[in-house]
């Protein structure tokens, strides 16, 4: 993601413009391809030696441009790999020296003959005990500043991949300042949902939602703001979930942004006419590592249950959507319980789901909520029978016994 700096707009009428680049116009496939090839050919060199020569190439620029070509140097640097290289932890090393060397200094100092200090003598004198040489010796010194970091692997991409990658890194730092997003979508399979609404629930944005699958469905996203109103934690949530929302064939986005060091209400809009390029991939999305040692341990201690991912989008009288992560089912009955795991919420967004559920929802849910997640101030009060609450790992244990009372009731 790009650093405010390197961050191209325009303004016009509080509305926040990014200038993206068109690949189809100036030079920028090819400064593109030349970047690419400064990162590919110097595997095994330090970061600094990378910086300076893309200084060089971008100092023929004058700027904005030269700008752009950092920018798509950060997008590249992010794809790479560096690393501390050293024979010796630097710290270690750079104690050694030290002490070596002043105690070189006091000896020269209390000596009846003064002599020059010999730097060389004391590398000599600690790659020896090292079982080094001095050229290691000076290699390792300062390996773990940012500048001596050596590059050791590149992910390669296309040209075009990086100019559409900045187009969407630069949309993506604008969103780092959003406090509230609108946002249409439509024309996308039934799967297609259910995977939109799984990426707005792993990037753990409240929202609520309007609308049907045939219609479309709008959208409101807004962020946790007594927690989170003074920094930009929950505009990386919006950030990283743009991709996602460029997945869609049609799509109208609005954001509120808190714009600058001032924070002065901005807006910024973004459409599928744009031809921003997601990057993310339609498939499974990563299961929290907290989950996954939950389902362990039901597994464990429940054979008497399957558990299976939910395939369902539950339309909620057009008032919203819910769509659970998992499904329970009994194998003895073949009854199931539908199961969603929250990320941030509400106690006002739990209560209208809680009201809606019975009269859309599956015949038998569960609801597992987490206390470290909730954003409203003050105690969350008494929940229902149909809330599990927890605070890292939902207890498998209870879960379990919930599940249980919902199917001898069902009975």
């Amino acid at each position: 993601m790009l650093t405010g700096n390197l961050v191209l707009t325009r303004t016009q009428q509080h509305r926040i413009i990014p200038r993206y680049l068109n690949p189809e116009r100036g030079p920028w496939i090819e400064v593109a391809a030349q970047l690419i090839d400064i990162f590919s050919r110097n595997v095994g060199n330090t970061r600094g030696q990378i910086e300076e020569e893309i200084e060089e190439f971008a100092r023929a620029e004058a700027g904005s441009s030269a700008l752009v070509y950092r920018g798509l140097a950060k997008v590249l640097e992010d794809r790479a790999e560096f690393e501390v290289v050293a024979d010796v932890p630097p710290e270690t090393l750079r104690e050694k020296v030290f002490a070596a060397a002043a105690a070189e200094r006091q000896r020269l100092h209390q000596a009846e003959r003064r002599a020059a200090f010999q730097p060389a003598a004391v590398l000599a004198r600690i790659a020896a005990e090292l079982n080094l040489t001095p050229s290691q010796i000076t290699a390792s010194l300062f390996a773990d500043l940012k500048d001596e970091n050596r590059l050791l692997g590149f992910e390669p991409i296309e040209p075009r991949s990086l100019i559409d990658r900045y187009n969407v890194a630069l949309a993506q730092a604008v969103l780092l300042r959003c406090v509230r997003m609108r946002l249409m979508i439509r024309n996308q399979t039934s799967a297609e949902y259910r995977q939109f609404f799984r990426w707005l629930k792993f990037h753990r944005l409240l929202h609520r939602a309007e609308g049907t699958a045939a219609e479309g469905y709008r959208l409101e996203i807004d962020g946790p703001l007594s927690l989170f109103s003074s920094t930009t934690k929950y505009g990386l949530q919006f950030a990283l979930f743009l991709p996602a929302i460029l997945l869609c064939r049609r799509f109208r986005l609005e954001a509120e942004l808190a714009w600058g060091q001032r924070r002065e209400p901005r807006s910024f809009y973004l459409d599928s006419d744009a031809g921003l390029v997601s990057h993310y991939q339609p498939r499974g999305l990563y299961v929290p590592a907290e989950i996954e040692a939950f389902l362990e341990r039901f597994k464990q201690i429940a054979p008497a249950w399957a558990v299976e991912p939910a395939a369902d989008v539950v339309e909620l009288g057009r008032e919203g959507v819910w769509v659970p992560d998992y499904r329970f089912v009994h194998r003895a009955t073949g009854l199931d319980v539908h199961v969603e795991l929250h990320g941030f919420w509400k106690r006002s967004s739990l209560d209208r789901l809680l009201r809606l559920l019975p009269l859309h929802g599956p015949p038998r849910y569960l609801l597992a909520v987490s206390d470290r997640l909730k954003v409203d101030e003050g105690a969350a009060g008494e929940l229902p029978a149909s809330i599990v609450r927890f605070k890292e790992i939902p207890n498998a244990t209870e879960v379990l016994a919930r599940l249980e009372r919902l199917i001898a009731e069902a009975r």
